[in-house]
């Protein structure tokens, strides 16, 4: 099983794209990235599967969705260091 992937490293691949993609997109670009098996955690849950922490992300205010594809909010990262 691999290491646990934090979801700021998830929000940066986000941003390093050059535009939205859609959710099944961005979830086949995370498995692609990170690995098929790879388990997600943030500061408050962890044990999460890709589109759990995207739920999560998208719950807390963090992306937003839209016709065009899933976008980081600008400001909603946390303020902690991860790790």
């Amino acid at each position: 099983m691999s290491d646990s992937v934090h979801g700021h490293d998830v929000m940066a691949l986000m941003v390093a794209q050059e535009n939205p993609l859609l959710k099944p997109e961005f979830i086949a670009l995370m498995a692609q990235t990170f690995g098929d098996n790879a388990r997600y955690h943030t500061c408050s849950a962890d044990n999460l599967q890709a589109e759990e922490l995207i739920s999560l992300l998208l719950g807390k205010g963090k992306i937003l969705e839209s016709k065009q594809g899933l976008t980081l909010v600008a400001g909603r990262q946390c303020n902690h260091s991860h790790h």
